[in-house]
């Protein structure tokens, strides 16, 4: 126990000293190496993640699948609770715990999601968030092999939830990793239709995933009201999507390539008027494109929503953007 604590307070002091030298640079810079990265990712997923999620998707009925998310979101509700506590959220704690308690039992192991049915509501909450609700910085943004987006503060969150996550408790090695496995799949599953939406509205994909992902994640560090960004600030993180500079819980992400690429008749909402992305239940949420292997890397950080009908975006690049923000993490429903 001593052991872990020493190498947890270790890494929280390398996030802030990496994070404070973050303030020099811009908001990637890092950015070579993590198209490099990028780009292995990208491989990865081509030659093996997806032609299984694909054939996952073909032969598992839609209502196995769904019982298959919920199982995996009713397992994250423990971390979700743990990291509620760190950050003093006790009454969010309480019903967080509370999910876990009613699904587990009358929802069968978390095969069905009973305790958003009775009111409820799912909460997305990881170290990571903790340590920015705290006052630690995000650090450079990283591309991590097989897990995709990520950022300094971010990697030391997942090495710290994975200690809390059940599945990685199991001492069975083998089950452990056919279960993390078929986690991996099912969430790749849920990003095929949301994959087109990607390629459609970026010109450079990178970009538009790297926008997406940094202001996704201020967010939900402030739970979907972060500050205003001074003009040092805006050299690390990127600029909102409409007139207003701070991003609103349901904002688009920035992406210049996706403005580019706009009809010119499609306007951005006013800051006042921002279009509300749907709920959870309206639309898939699910990992990051190229966050292609959670099973090998062995974190179960991103958590999927019920999965619906695919929103028909007409080519219009503001509405992509409000939906791709939603496939980072699941937009908490209330907090």
């Amino acid at each position: 126990m001593a052991s872990l604590t020493t190498r947890l307070f270790g890494l929280v002091f390398f996030a802030l000293v990496l994070s404070g030298c973050a303030t020099q640079n811009r908001r990637d810079p890092l950015e070579p190496l993590n198209r490099g990265i990028y780009q292995f990712n990208d491989a990865f997923d081509k030659a093996l993640a997806k032609p299984v999620a694909q054939a996952y998707d073909a032969v598992v009925p839609d209502p196995l699948q769904m019982m298959v998310r919920n199982f995996f979101s009713n397992l994250d509700d423990v971390v979700v609770t743990f990291n509620d506590l760190l950050q003093f959220k006790f009454g969010q704690a309480l019903q967080d715990g509370t999910r876990v308690l009613v699904n587990s039992t009358v929802g069968i192991l978390g095969l069905a999601d009973i305790a958003s049915a009775i009111g409820l509501d799912k909460h997305d909450e990881d170290f990571g968030q903790t340590l920015g609700r705290w006052g630690i910085g995000d650090g450079p943004y990283l591309v991590l092999p097989f897990l995709g987006p990520s950022s300094v503060r971010d990697g030391v969150g997942r090495l710290v939830d994975v200690k809390v996550d059940p599945i990685f408790r199991i001492d069975h090695i083998p089950t452990r990793n056919q279960v993390i496995a078929v986690e991996f799949e099912a969430r790749r599953a849920d990003l095929l239709d949301a994959e087109k939406v990607v390629d459609e509205a970026a010109i450079d994909r990178y970009s538009f995933i790297r926008d997406a992902y940094l202001q996704r994640r201020r967010s939900l560090v402030h739970d979907g009201n972060p500050p205003r960004m001074d003009e040092d600030e805006n050299n690390d993180v990127p600029p909102a999507t409409g007139p207003s500079s701070s991003l609103a819980p349901d904002a688009a992400p920035a992406s210049v390539a996706a403005e580019e690429a706009a009809p010119a008749a499609v306007e951005p909402a006013p800051a006042d008027r921002a279009e509300a992305p749907a709920s959870p239940a309206e639309g898939p949420a699910a990992v990051a494109p190229d966050a292609l292997a959670v099973a090998a890397a062995g974190s179960n950080v991103y958590e999927p929503a019920p999965v619906t009908a695919f929103p028909d975006l007409n080519g219009s690049a503001p509405e992509a953007r409000a939906f791709i923000v939603r496939l980072w993490l699941p937009q908490p429903s209330s907090h």
